[in-house]
């Protein structure tokens, strides 16, 4: 169930709308780090609560499909690749649980907000030790919603404000694009200039792992061809200095390629 004040923001009729269902849209507050909309898969097999819930995260610049099960949020979440998911906890062939666990496996790393209509304290406990990042309690208003989300994007390093300007932030590593600066904990990080381009490709995929090829295409603009060794040490020279004496950040995935992410806890 909705909340009586639980709809959609009414804005002006000029705002732009989304081409795709004719949704309006504002001037995104949350981006992604490389810019690009935030995703988010909503799943839910209520179609009015998932309407009502697509439309307000649409409104709020971000790209938002959904699916009514277990089965269905499996495919969206390989086709979109969401940075978020919102997951009721009952589903009609399954429960959140078992989605989240499935999710996992294709994207072990997506924030996830639990919707439930149980209260009990052992409930919350379940979706948290799932692997849950949060959860809200039906009924629930549009603005806990996305409010939550938000939250959860920012401290997972997965979103950044529009007002922040040309930064991106992982963990305590940022990078200043415009003055070509890079800090970890406060403290300079000196690059080269290929060093650079290659810690912000990877700043600005958080953690999803990219593959020698895509480095390659990205940074040195030419295609994959027998050069692996040139990735390889580049990153072996990010992390001596990103990396060292600290906690890591650039993690190899074997057989698939490099991933950054934040230090767990920070």
């Amino acid at each position: 169930m909705l909340d009586d004040d639980m709809n959609a923001p009414t804005p002006d009729p000029d705002t732009p709308r989304d081409p795709g269902t004719g949704t309006p849209r504002r001037a995104p507050s949350l981006t992604r780090p490389d810019g690009t909309p935030v995703r988010v898969l909503v799943v839910d097999d209520d179609p009015d609560l998932a309407e009502v819930l697509s439309g307000a995260l649409r409104y709020e610049g971000w790209e938002v499909r959904t699916a009514c099960d277990g089965a269905s949020a499996a495919a969206r979440a390989r086709e979109l690749l969401p940075d978020a998911v919102v997951l009721d906890v009952m589903l009609p062939d399954t429960d959140g649980f078992a989605v989240l666990r499935d999710l996992h496996t294709v994207l072990p790393d997506v924030c996830v907000l639990f919707l439930t209509a149980r209260d009990a304290v052992e409930d919350r406990i379940a979706g948290i030790t799932a692997g849950g990042d949060d959860y809200v309690t039906k009924p629930f208003s549009l603005e806990e919603v996305v409010a939550r989300l938000r939250g959860l994007l920012r401290r997972a390093g997965m979103a950044r404000r529009v007002d922040e300007g040309p930064r991106l932030v992982v963990g305590d590593l940022a990078m200043d694009e415009e003055a070509r600066e890079v800090t970890r904990g406060g403290d300079l990080v000196e690059l080269s200039p290929t060093e650079f381009e290659l810690l912000r490709f990877l700043m600005r995929n958080p953690r999803r792992v990219l593959s020698k090829a895509q480095i390659l295409d990205r940074v040195w603009s030419y295609d994959f061809g027998g050069q692996a060794h040139v990735v390889e040490l580049y990153i072996s020279y990010l992390r001596k200095k990103v990396d060292a004496g600290r906690d890591p950040m650039i993690h190899t995935v074997r057989g698939s390629g490099y991933v950054i992410k934040p230090v767990v806890g920070r």
